[in-house]
């Protein structure tokens, strides 16, 4: 039996309990050792029974004088116990469990764990925790006795009896895989004590070692298969040579002639970039910024390098609106010198914008979806937005084509810094830490439940205010002329619901559906505007027409699911409102709030919730004075952990069990051990080697 083995070829473990341990995720011998349990009963202080004060938790062990089942007045079933230990007896007392009398008969040497309390006038154990005494070290009573995470016919007891015995033939096989030297180093307990102690404790000193151990082992592998993969990455060799130059005084130029400014992190994130691309092995960057910080143009800036290169570019996208979005952007700023842009998503076949088949476009934008579907020539550089482990099948389905190209990430998720270095550390990091000059911060409120009304008569106000004086910036023979013009420009707003449909689930209840909210805005809120409805099951082709419609000014407000969140770019959206902001993590909120505010005009975000407790307030308040995502992750991440912060679109930042990615000085303990071991040992020893192995192929592919 090693940790691979599955759960069916455990003594005492049949198909009816594999598909109920299936529900807590655990199929292996590996999966059922580190089931960890969540707290510990403290049933250390063994007692006699003439001793025991009520009130006390408490373990007596003693013989069984009696045994004896017996009826309430309601026809409920009643179990009695009397419990002797020489010193006095004690009453153990189960309700409708009359199988326990075929097991605990009179003469039965017994150990019983609970809290003393009163029967009618005799001290009595009410439901205690129980186990017959055979000569061999107590799981369930007499010491600290673990709770495990449960699910319909698994207790905590059961799970108990199996984990004891697992530990127990699995003796010697529990190998150590850390260097001596890594343990040493950082104070760490062995793997195999550290296994047996968070399940079988000697004492709350000892299960905190363990967790601090196995915690470290979660950080550690992570690291290190991320370190394992970057040196690979670094090292593979491509089949012709993909080294693009930066070519200094075109980037120059191109960047002198944009209609705005590059802040001076777009600046600093170029510089990265370009500094990857000028060497001959691949690059693989993550490019971080909120949304608004203007990724793209830095993302379009390592095409344009690409394109004068002689290579060829793709960006990819999660959806079909977030493409369709990049590539407007995009052949807006490469379009307009020169260079083919085209759109490939599942709804859109390879056809230029002229209706040929099969152009020869020097970037191609679309969805993940034409990595499978296209053969790519002269390919240089892949750009992902918003999937940042690009993974191994996606690679060798690249190599196979003979591509070994650089690779460029980028994200909008705000993500705090302690956790990207541990999540993306087999990337390299840009950060854009600047709003674009002239952008002005986003007024942000949180709305009580009785100025609600006020605040839809004050939308109705901000959404009739029409008329701007404004600059306008042409372009004659790459030269920028500013003329002031008076245009009619109407003001816009969203309003976000988390659900589609109306929920009959009692927690939900509350909870606005879009579809209802939006027949209610129609009809009595917002009559005399147009709004349109968005989510996730509308069609593609009407979800284009209905984003048409806002961005040319037809529609007033769009109320829509968080299907907004990225891809959607409506200049003359200066309103966000949020229902039900409680449900959402303070960095989705944020992400929510940046779809406004695209332009130089002032814009709002407004949080409605009808949570009247104190944390949920303090916990949204917290978005009327910071306007930093990465700053707002953080304190989400500490508020409601990491699960929540990332939710299910990236369920993957919530794989540790112990680790905690706010524990810094145990994040700076892993990177140090990992950066040693990678530097003294090319090759890792066997027991490392097979674990580390085991975790990338888990990794990649969780099924």
């Amino acid at each position: 039996m090693n940790l691979a083995t599955p759960i069916s070829q455990i003594p005492g473990i049949g198909p009816v309990y594999v598909k109920r341990l299936e529900k807590l995720n655990i199929f292996s011998v590996k999966d059922l050792l580190e089931h960890y349990p969540f707290r510990y009963e403290d049933y250390s202080l063994i007692t006699l029974a003439a001793q025991a004060q009520v009130g006390e938790t408490v373990t007596i062990r003693g013989t069984i004088h009696s045994a004896k089942n017996e009826f309430t007045r309601n026809g409920k079933q009643m179990q009695k116990i009397q419990l002797f230990d020489g010193t006095g007896s004690m009453l153990l007392v189960f309700f409708n469990q009359p199988y326990l009398l075929t097991s605990l008969t009179n003469g039965t040497e017994l150990a019983a764990s609970g809290t003393v309390s009163f029967f009618g006038r005799n001290k009595a154990m009410i439901s205690p925790e129980y186990e017959q005494i055979f000569g061999r070290d107590p799981i369930h009573t007499g010491r600290l006795v673990p709770i495990y995470p449960e699910t319909a016919g698994v207790s905590s007891k059961w799970l108990r009896s199996k984990i004891a015995l697992l530990l127990k033939r699995m003796g010697n096989d529990v190998e150590e895989f850390l260097p001596q030297n890594t343990l040493n180093s950082q104070n760490l307990m062995g793997y195999k004590s550290a296994i047996n102690q968070i399940h079988f404790p000697e004492s709350q000193e000892q299960a905190g070692k363990a967790r601090e151990r196995l915690a470290f082992d979660e950080l550690f592998l992570t690291q290190l298969a991320s370190q394992i993969r970057k040196r690979q990455w670094k090292e593979e060799k491509t089949t012709y040579q993909i080294r693009i130059s930066k070519h200094e005084e075109r980037i120059n130029e191109f960047i002198k002639n944009l209609p705005f400014t590059l802040t001076g992190a777009q600046k600093r994130c170029i510089k990265e970039i370009l500094s990857d691309l000028s060497q001959s092995k691949p690059m693989n960057r993550l490019l971080q910024g909120d949304v608004g910080s203007g990724k793209t143009v830095v993302a379009a800036i390592a095409m344009y390098a690409t394109h004068l290169s002689g290579y060829k570019s793709v960006l990819m996208a999660p959806t079909e609106i977030l493409a369709q979005q990049h590539f407007r952007t995009i052949n807006n700023l490469l379009g307009s010198i020169g260079l083919t842009v085209g759109l490939i998503t599942g709804s859109r076949n390879r056809k230029s914008l002229n209706g040929d088949d099969k152009p020869d476009f020097d970037v191609i934008v679309g969805t993940h979806a034409l990595l499978y579907n296209q053969d790519f020539e002269n390919l240089a550089l892949v750009i992902i937005d918003e999937q940042h482990r690009f993974g191994v099948e996606q690679r060798a389905r690249l190599k196979q084509k003979g591509i070994h190209p650089h690779l460029l990430s980028m994200t909008a998720t705000p993500i705090p810094r302690s956790v990207a270095l541990v999540i993306h550390s087999e990337l390299d990091l840009s950060y854009i830490d600047e709003m674009p000059l002239g952008r002005k911060l986003i007024k942000t409120w949180l709305v009580p439940n009785e100025k609600r009304e006020k605040a839809y008569e004050w939308i109705k106000n901000q959404l009739q205010i029409t008329n701007y004086e404004l600059k306008v910036n042409t372009k004659t023979n790459h030269k920028l002329v500013t003329r002031n013009s008076k245009l009619v420009i109407k003001n816009q707003a969203f309003i976000i619901c988390p659900l589609i449909e109306e929920s009959d689930h009692e927690s939900l209840q509350s909870v606005k559906a879009v579809t209802v909210e939006f027949e209610r805005l129609q009809k009595k809120v917002f009559r005399d505007l147009k709004l349109g409805l968005l989510h996730g099951r509308i069609k593609s082709k009407e979800k284009e027409e209905i984003l048409a419609k806002m961005n040319r000014g037809a529609l007033d407000m769009l109320v829509a699911t968080p299907v907004v969140e990225v891809g959607i770019d409506i200049p003359n959206a200066t309103i966000m409102v949020i229902e039900a902001a409680e449900r959402f993590g303070l960095a989705q909120l944020h992400q929510l709030r940046g779809r406004v505010g695209r332009n130089d005009k002032q814009s709002y975000c407004l949080l409605f919730t009808e949570s009247t407790r104190d944390t949920t307030q303090k916990r949204l308040r917290y978005l009327e004075s910071i306007n930093n995502g990465a700053e707002l992750a953080e304190i989400d991440m500490k508020l409601r952990g990491p699960g929540e912060l990332f939710g299910t679109r990236q369920s993957g930042y919530s794989e540790f069990k112990l680790a905690s990615l706010t524990d810094t000085a145990l994040i700076t303990k892993v990177r140090i051990s990992v950066s040693d071991i990678l530097r003294k040992d090319v090759v890792l020893a066997p027991g490392l080697h097979d674990r580390i192995q085991n975790y990338i192929i888990q990794s990649v592919n969780p099924d």
